[in-house]
């Protein structure tokens, strides 16, 4: 999908969404495209957090909708 992210953030991202790698296109959308709830959404978020040690600000992340907007709100919080 983008090769400036860590296959490992997109691994998480797969694995906590129940889908596959390729999946995860740019605009697939979270809920509507890929399926997930907003609890799924939310425990993927603090399994981000988590696993890479970044802090999600809740103003970026009630932005999230598509894969791109995630890999952004992440890309945000590695360059703090």
């Amino acid at each position: 999908m983008n090769d400036e992210l860590p296959p490992k953030f997109m691994e998480l991202v797969a694995a906590q969404l129940g889908v596959e790698v390729e999946a995860l296109s740019p605009e697939a959308r979270l809920q509507d495209d890929l399926g997930v709830d907003s609890l799924d959404v939310v425990e993927l978020l603090l399994a981000i957090e988590e696993r890479f040690g970044v802090e999600l600000q809740d103003e970026e992340v009630e932005g999230v909708v598509t894969v791109a907007d995630l890999c952004a709100c992440f890309a945000r919080a590695v360059r703090r």
